[in-house]
């Protein structure tokens, strides 16, 4: 099966590469077509896959949508015969979205979309002129993916007219992102080992909290901060560490000006991993996050989460299951669901090891195969 993949953002990050290799090895032949406005310096190398990176349009082209999706099915049809696919994948529902509902009119070639943060915060939210071309490619598509219940209550709810909610959930499915195999190779099932030195800690209220990710304003670390400043003048001694890149130095300095901070550049994961293992919860409190892998990741190595209500996550599993779910402006709530997940620390960190193995990606990719075949 031949499958051609739509993806701007493919350069940004290693995580749909991870993806692309796994469907490699399941006998999926898979053209990535990713276009960019720079592709200065950008690497896309995907061994075993036929990746073309086209710097077609420019940045500007950005605030025209049509002129832009003009340029870039243009350049993609000049590159590619659409014709020798039989499934266009599409990874955002607008830029990409767009493009395959455009190829699969001509060609008569089906094709899925998946719907991201971008989509519903920048696109559905502000573009509003917009709205009823994102509604047309659902329902035009063969297939829906979103990455979370939370995200699909939300688009359907606010954003589809109530004639078509009940014709695109019936073709709708939540597929979660994939985290990279290191981190189940190396989930960290020797924690238990740990637990009775752990518990003893806790019970002192002594606590170790983590944050790995982008140093900005909408990850939102600020406010963790607060949560545990409530927890220190309940007694806690909390110590917490944030580990990534810095984008934002304002941000950065409201972070480190609590006590008991520690601040490290980005690591990759070889290194990270020790981070989540010196640490007892993971805290992310993002205003708008499309899934969040570390949440993830810091599950394979025995962390409890506390993740964002009514965002990407929210909804992957029961509420108190891994994790539970925090009001990111709410500084309060966080320290109470803080208390919580230490209360119940070894039932979620059982089920936070358990439930990691949900993210591998070769179980994913086979649900994809399983939909591509199927149209």
């Amino acid at each position: 099966m031949k499958v051609l993949h739509i993806n701007c953002n493919y350069a940004g990050t290693a995580l749909h590469r991870n993806m692309i290799t796994q469907l490699n090895a399941l006998e999926i032949e898979s053209c990535v077509y990713v276009p960019v406005y720079d592709a200065k310096g950008v690497s896309v190398d995907t061994p075993g896959a036929r990746v073309i990176l086209s710097e077609c349009f420019r940045k500007r082209d950005r605030y025209v949508f049509d002129y832009k999706q003009h340029k870039i099915i243009t350049d993609l049809k000049s590159k590619i015969d659409v014709k020798e696919f039989d499934c266009i994948h599409a990874y955002t529902l607008f830029t990409d979205g767009n493009t395959a509902r455009e190829l699969s009119r001509e060609h008569k070639i089906p094709y899925v979309v998946a719907v991201r943060s971008t989509d519903v915060h920048a696109f559905f939210r502000k573009a509003v002129y917009l709205r009823r071309r994102g509604v047309a490619i659902l329902r035009d598509a063969a297939k829906v993916f979103f990455l979370s219940e939370s995200y699909r209550k939300l688009v359907l709810e606010k954003y589809v007219p109530a004639k078509y909610r009940q014709e695109i959930y019936d073709k709708s499915c939540i597929m979660p992102n994939g985290i990279d195999d290191f981190w189940l190779e190396h989930l960290y099932s020797a924690k238990k080992e740990h637990e009775k030195e752990i518990m003893k800690r806790l019970a002192a209220k002594e606590l170790r909290v983590v944050y790995a990710g982008t140093i900005m304003k909408r990850k939102n670390p600020v406010a963790t901060q607060e949560a545990l400043q409530i927890l220190r003048k309940k007694g806690w001694k909390v110590s917490f560490t944030a580990v990534g890149r810095v984008k934002d130095n304002d941000v950065k300095e409201q972070m480190c000006a609590y006590p008991d901070t520690t601040y490290v550049e980005q690591k990759p994961k070889e290194e990270l991993i020790d981070y989540y293992r010196e640490s007892d919860l993971f805290v992310m409190p993002s205003y708008a996050e499309t899934f969040g892998l570390v949440y993830s990741e810091a599950m394979s190595q025995g962390l409890p989460v506390l993740y964002t209500k009514g965002q990407g996550f929210d909804g992957q599993f029961p509420d108190g299951m891994i994790g539970y779910a925090i009001e990111p402006d709410k500084p309060e709530d966080i320290a109470e669901k803080i208390e919580l997940a230490v209360s119940r620390y070894e039932a979620l960190t059982e089920q936070v090891l358990i439930n990691a193995e949900r993210f591998r990606w070769s179980d994913i990719c086979r649900q994809y195969k399983e939909i591509y075949e199927s149209l």
